[in-house]
């Protein structure tokens, strides 16, 4: 058959009339060695057979086709994943910690309930002030400590928050400032008690650094410190809230990136430092009179 034939010379087949063999049942017959490729699969070529031939072959794990007769499947955006057919995607829901859920609920009514046994505590030594066992117990020191342990324990939730700018920002710094307040108040009063047992010995160069102004230096410096280490890292590597959308396969979980793990360490080390530095001093009082039963049983 000439392609290139002039007008009027062309090859025309007239469909209708052809009579075929009533084997073939009234159906015109297939002349292809292939069916049609719907959504949710691919062509994939037929190895030996020619390159018109091909299998119809269901889209791996991941993958989509959204047309029919696609010659390749493709992978969703991030965000979305594909759906059971593969025909199509779907918009990967956003998840964080809330306070609807079970354990959202438990952490914050946790919280809360020790935020209210402190602030009982903090009223009571409030209350009876005065009395000679409040004041024994260096009430500076007391409400330092028992506020610290307040803020501690509303900063905690701020973790169960959606994730913002600001509560990124605030909840790690704020109680990494306020816990190491209260670890200082321990070391302060510890030290501040060895200190006096060892001013009482005669010719004891001690003796000046008895009083409020040796444990308000420490609780002041420990908290200065912390600050600077977390102005630092929020002027330098902040951080921020992102979308992580690898971890699970079908969600996406809206969570805080801590914008440098350099100082996120700094933060946390800095506090275990002070925990040691608490735990060691209690252990060399540990001997002191019966009077002091802070270390008593260490």
């Amino acid at each position: 058959m000439d392609l290139q034939a002039p007008k009027g010379k062309e090859l025309f087949i007239d469909e209708d009339g052809i009579v075929w063999n009533p084997a073939f049942n009234q159906v015109l017959p297939l002349s292809r060695c292939n069916d049609p490729c719907f959504s949710g699969s691919w062509k994939k070529g037929i190895e030996g057979e020619q390159f018109c031939c091909y299998d119809c072959v269901p889209c791996p794990e991941g993958k989509i086709s959204d047309q029919n007769e696609m010659d390749d499947c493709f992978e969703c955006s991030e965000d979305h994943y594909p759906n059971k057919e593969k025909k199509g995607c779907i918009l990967k829901p956003v998840l964080f910690l809330t306070f609807e859920e079970t354990l959202g609920i438990g952490l914050a009514s946790a919280a809360l309930c020790f935020f209210l046994l402190t602030s009982w505590i903090l009223g009571t030594f409030i209350k009876y002030r005065d009395t000679p066992i409040v004041k024994a117990n260096n009430r500076f020191l007391t409400y330092t400590l028992l506020v610290s342990l307040q803020l501690c324990f509303l900063s905690s939730l701020f973790f169960l928050s959606q994730p913002g700018k600001v509560t990124c920002l605030l909840r790690q710094s704020m109680f990494g400032v306020t816990f190491s307040v209260a670890i200082s108040s321990v070391l302060a009063k510890t030290i501040t008690v060895v200190v006096a047992f060892m001013a009482t010995k005669p010719g004891s160069q001690m003796r000046r650094w008895v009083g409020k102004r040796l444990a308000f230096s420490i609780v002041f410096s420990c908290f200065l410190l912390q600050v600077c280490i977390c102005i630092l890292w929020l002027l330098t590597f902040p951080p921020f809230p992102e979308l992580d959308m690898k971890s699970e396969h079908q969600e996406m979980i809206l969570q805080c990136n801590e914008g440098s793990a350099f100082f996120f360490y700094c933060v946390l080390g800095y506090m275990g430092v002070l925990a040691i530095a608490s735990f060691i001093v209690a252990f060399l009082a540990r001997k002191l009179p019966d009077s002091f039963n802070e270390a008593k049983f260490i």
